[in-house]
C-alpha cells in the first residue's frame, strides 16, 4: 500500500512579516512553469514580478552562471570588472546613451537617479533642487524613493518624507507646466514609461515627446524609470523607445539579470559625468556574477528573438483576454485591458485581490495591483499556447468574481 506523503506547510515564522504571502513554497521551475514543495505545478504569469526574463532553468543561462560561479562570484569595485564594461557597452548600444552605473536593485537605481538630479541642480547653483514626479508612481521603499512614489498607503507611517518633489497627474502636459511655472528650482522630471505598481498605466507617446521637448527647453533631466517595463518587456528594449525619444537618465533592474539581482542607471550625455569618484557607490553592484547574468540575458534575448516574441505573444494574450471577457468589457464590469507586449493589466470595476489565491489554486500565478488591476508580466519566453492557458484559467475566475455581489 502506498502512503501519501504529508503536506509540507509553507511558513516562515522567523522571517519578518513584511509580505502578504500565499501558502506556497516554490521548489523548482522549468520554462514558464514552477513546482512547489508539495509537487503542485503552476503556470507562471508573474515571472517573479517581471524579473524572470528567460523563465526558469534556461538551458543557455544556467551553464553560463555555473561557469561564472566556478571562477569568481564577487569582486569589490576597487578593481576593474571586465563584464561591467561588456554589459555597460551593450546597454549604451541598445539605449543610445553614454555610460552606466551598476547596483543591485531597482530601488538603488532610482535612488541613484534622484542623487544625480540633485547634484545636477547643485552643480548649476540651485541650493534646493526639485523634481517633478507623478500620481500613482512607484519608485521604491527607501525614504527618498518612497517620497517620490505616489501612493499614500505605502507612505503612511514613515514621515516625514523627503522634500523636493512636485507631483502631477500623468499624460497632462498643461498640469505639469502649471505646477512648475516660474519655479527656477526644478531640475528633473522622473516617471515610469508604464506604471507597474500603479495599475499598468501607460504614458501616451505624444505626451512623452512633448515632455522631451519641454525638458530640453527648460534644461531639466528627463529620467525614465524602466525598472519594470524595460528589458524587452514591451517588445522594445525600453518602453520609451516606442515614442522615439532618448532620456537623460534611465534606471533599470528586474529583468536585466533573469533573476540574479542586477540594477543599473544608464546616463546620457547631459548626466554622464555628474557622478565623480566618491559621489556614489555600492558593495554588491556590478559584481562578476551579476554582470555575467546581465551579459548572458541580453545575448540570449537577441539569439532567441524574445523582443519579437513579447510583441507576438503579448498581442495574442491581450486579444484573447478581450475576446473572452467581451461581455464584461461591454457592461463595464471589466473597465479596460491595457498594456504593451507582455506587460498587461486587466482593470476590473471592483477589488480583485482574492483572485491571486484563486488563480494559484487553479495552477496560475498572477498578481493584483492598485486593488482592481490584474497584472500579467510572465517570462518573455511564454508561448501562444501558454498564453491560451492563462486565458482559460483566469477568465472564468474573473467572471465568477464579478458575479459575487
Amino acid at each position: 500500500m502506498t502512503v501519501a506523503s504529508p503536506k509540507i506547510e509553507a511558513s516562515s515564522p522567523h522571517v519578518m512579516n513584511t509580505y502578504g504571502r500565499l501558502p506556497i513554497a516554490l521548489d523548482y521551475g522549468q520554462g514558464c512553469r514552477v513546482w512547489d514543495v508539495n509537487g503542485n505545478c503552476y503556470l507562471d504569469a508573474l515571472g517573479g514580478i517581471a524579473v524572470n526574463t528567460l523563465g526558469h532553468n534556461h538551458a543557455k543561462l544556467v551553464p553560463a552562471l555555473q561557469d561564472q560561479i566556478s571562477k569568481i562570484i564577487h569582486s569589490c569595485n576597487y578593481y576593474h570588472i571586465p563584464n561591467q564594461e561588456a554589459l555597460a557597452k551593450k546597454l549604451v548600444e541598445l539605449s543610445g546613451m553614454s555610460n552606466v552605473f551598476f547596483c543591485s536593485t531597482g530601488l538603488e537605481a532610482n535612488e541613484a537617479a534622484l542623487k544625480l538630479a540633485r547634484k545636477f541642480g547643485h552643480d548649476k547653483g540651485i541650493e534646493r533642487p526639485e523634481i517633478v514626479v507623478y500620481e500613482k508612481a512607484f519608485h521604491g521603499r527607501s525614504i527618498a524613493t518612497l517620497s517620490a512614489t505616489g501612493n499614500p498607503k505605502i507612505q503612511a507611517g514613515f514621515g516625514p518624507l523627503v522634500e523636493g518633489f512636485i507631483r502631477v497627474p500623468i499624460n497632462d502636459i498643461d498640469s505639469l507646466k502649471s505646477a512648475t511655472e516660474g519655479n527656477p528650482n526644478v531640475v528633473a522630471v522622473f516617471f515610469e514609461a508604464i506604471q507597474g505598481e500603479g495599475g499598468v498605466n501607460l504614458m501616451r507617446m505624444d505626451y512623452l515627446r512633448e515632455l522631451r521637448t519641454l525638458c530640453n527647453k527648460r534644461d531639466w533631466l528627463m529620467m525614465i524609470d524602466e525598472v519594470q517595463c524595460g528589458m524587452g518587456r514591451t517588445g522594445k528594449w525600453f518602453a520609451h523607445q516606442w515614442a522615439d525619444i532618448v532620456p537623460d537618465v534611465m534606471p533599470l533592474a528586474k529583468g536585466l539579470g533573469s533573476g540574479v539581482p542586477v540594477g543599473a542607471v544608464v546616463a546620457g550625455p547631459r548626466a554622464a559625468h555628474i557622478f565623480q569618484p566618491g559621489n556614489h557607490g555600492t558593495t554588491f553592484g556590478g559584481n562578476p556574477l551579476a554582470m555575467r547574468a546581465g551579459v548572458e540575458t541580453i545575448r540570449i534575448m537577441e539569439e532567441d528573438g524574445l523582443l519579437e516574441n513579447a510583441v507576438r505573444v503579448g498581442a495574442h494574450l491581450s486579444q484573447g483576454l478581450a475576446q473572452a471577457l467581451s461581455a464584461e468589457l461591454a457592461s463595464g464590469a471589466v473597465r479596460e485591458i491595457r498594456g504593451q507586449g507582455l506587460m498587461i493589466g486587466v482593470d476590473l470595476a471592483k477589488p480583485c485581490g482574492a483572485l491571486v489565491q484563486q488563480c494559484a489554486d487553479n495552477g496560475l500565478l498572477i498578481s493584483v495591483t492598485a486593488d482592481t488591476v490584474i497584472r500579467l508580466v510572465p517570462p518573455l519566453i511564454m508561448s501562444e499556447a501558454e498564453a491560451d492557458e492563462v486565458i482559460q484559467i483566469l477568465c472564468p475566475l474573473v467572471r465568477q468574481l464579478l458575479q459575487v455581489p
